[in-house]
């Protein structure tokens, strides 16, 4: 394939000054004793102590104080131990309880890779032939544990990317547990997971619930059947599964004064505790021609990967779902979008080796998908996959592949389908669109270039791509001449 791919001198890098307040836990006993020392201080200590910690503290982190009461609520029942009531105690030395049980996290100092891009919900004085836009990130900290942040930026009417000034001040959302679960998919993803039936008979648990249930109901009931029952660890296993699927469904609010890119998406549930990887924004317009935005990530707990799905229109408030069915098991899964022939449409990857194409009804249930593409050149012989969500054009539906060849050296390809018969593929690049150059070859995992997402504007394909999953950047194509290369093969 003869297409110029122009690459841009823009990179983005990890930064360790990037921080969040964790909460900090170690064992009881150490959180008893530490409580203890606090409790035992004088006023004049415990005053000077306090002031020191948010002198040096509060310039780092939006109002540091309200997260060291959080953390004191989440340790708060361990003063049992020593007698002590919470209300018993003066709300400064709350405060710094809480800081002992606060720590410091760089969401980004080992890595900042695997991008998408995405239209701005907000285009207001945005100049002529300019468009302002959303870049997606999946940072990497300690322990490399993966999340969700974001950089924005105005692409001018030549695609040349200004990007906006970065806030210090960076924020987790609010948890809120408030979804509704449909028990009749409830049972399905459970039985995806394990067979339940045989061990917990349904009558324990999922008998006393409604066609439709809370988070809590389920708890409650959970709850008593452990106590009804002699549990065995089958079913304190698959107790705890039940809870942490239920836990997979929750929703994210972020502040109103929070600058987007000080707002991070942090692993909140246990199913995604090791981190949330490569998440694939798309906009997407349905029957009615509104738009919200969703994104596919893989939730992984350590053992276990989770195929989820974002859904925000404002990037303030965020429902987090996990996919169902039985393809909705591996990485990779992209969105179309919009629907096709009336029904949601998503890439996926089943066997970790083709591409393939499914088809639903319901955008969190995908039951069955067909062959659509399989290694074909050496370039992409260990696998191939998609880089993000299919981008509509004339020619047909553009897909940015990534083939994995000689050396495990990822590279990207491109591949065009028909608009209205995407299983239908009209042509694919027979030689690498994008490869790691000399620069781009060296980082935390060698020989590897991979994008999330891309997008077309003012005549060009823009395709931000990570380097070696440490850095990120952004390359250019030619729209119209890679659509030709792609008809004509």
């Amino acid at each position: 394939m003869q297409v110029s791919v122009s690459k841009k001198n823009i990179t983005f890098n990890p930064d360790p000054s990037r921080v969040i307040a964790r909460f900090l836990f170690t064992n009881e006993k150490r959180a008893v004793n530490t409580i203890r020392f606090v409790l035992e201080m004088s006023e004049k200590e415990a005053s000077q102590a306090l002031k020191q910690t948010l002198r040096d503290y509060s310039m780092r982190h939006r109002n540091i104080s309200k997260i060291f009461e959080k953390h004191f609520s989440k340790i708060a029942h361990l003063l049992a131990n020593l007698d002590t009531a919470p209300d018993k105690i003066e709300y400064s030395k709350k405060i710094l309880i809480g800081s002992y049980f606060t720590m410091e996290y760089s969401i980004e100092s080992a890595a900042f890779f695997n991008p998408s891009m995405v239209e701005h919900p907000d285009q207001t004085e945005v100049g002529p032939g300019s468009i302002r836009v959303i870049i997606s990130f999946r940072a990497t900290g300690e322990g490399h544990i993966s999340s969700i942040v974001f950089r924005t930026g105005i692409l001018d009417k030549n695609n040349k990317l200004t990007l906006d000034p970065i806030g210090n001040m960076l924020e987790e959302a609010e948890h809120i547990r408030r979804h509704t679960y449909h028990k009749k998919s409830f049972t399905h993803k459970l039985d995806e997971m394990q067979e339940i039936q045989s061990i917990i008979p349904p009558e324990l648990i999922l008998d006393k619930l409604g066609d439709t249930f809370t988070y809590s109901e389920l708890y409650n009931c959970v709850k008593e059947a452990r106590k009804a029952t002699h549990l065995t660890s089958n079913k304190e296993y698959l107790f705890n599964q039940i809870m942490w699927l239920a836990s997979s469904h929750y929703e994210l609010q972020f502040s109103l004064d929070t600058n987007i890119s000080e707002r991070v998406i942090f692993p909140v549930s246990a199913n995604e505790k090791n981190g949330i990887e490569d998440a694939r924004f798309v906009k997407f317009t349905d029957d009615d021609n509104k738009t919200k935005y969703y994104a596919t990530y893989t939730a992984y707990d350590g053992t276990t990967i989770l195929p989820k799905l974002l859904e925000t229109e404002d990037f303030y408030h965020f429902k987090v779902m996990p996919l169902h069915g039985e393809i909705a098991r591996n990485k990779g899964m992209a969105l179309f979008p919009r629907k096709i022939n009336g029904k949601y449409a998503m890439l996926c990857r089943l066997d970790g080796f083709n591409n393939y194409i499914a088809f639903s009804d319901n955008i969190t249930i995908w039951r069955e998908a067909e062959l659509l593409q399989q290694p074909k050149y050496p370039w992409e012989l260990i696998q191939i996959g998609n880089c993000g969500s299919p981008i509509e054009t004339e020619a047909g539906w553009l897909v940015i592949t990534h083939g994995v060849g000689p050396m495990r050296e990822y590279v990207l390809g491109a591949a065009l389908f028909d608009i209205d018969n995407p299983k239908k593929e009209i042509g694919r690049s027979d030689t690498p669109l994008l490869m790691p150059n000399a620069e781009e070859r060296e980082g935390y995992v060698p020989n590897v270039v991979y994008s999330c997402g891309s997008m077309v504007r003012n005549g060009d394909l823009i395709i931000p791509y990570a380097m070696s999953d440490y850095s990120s950047t952004y390359a250019s194509v030619n729209v119209e001449e890679l659509l030709n290369e792609l008809k004509g093969d």
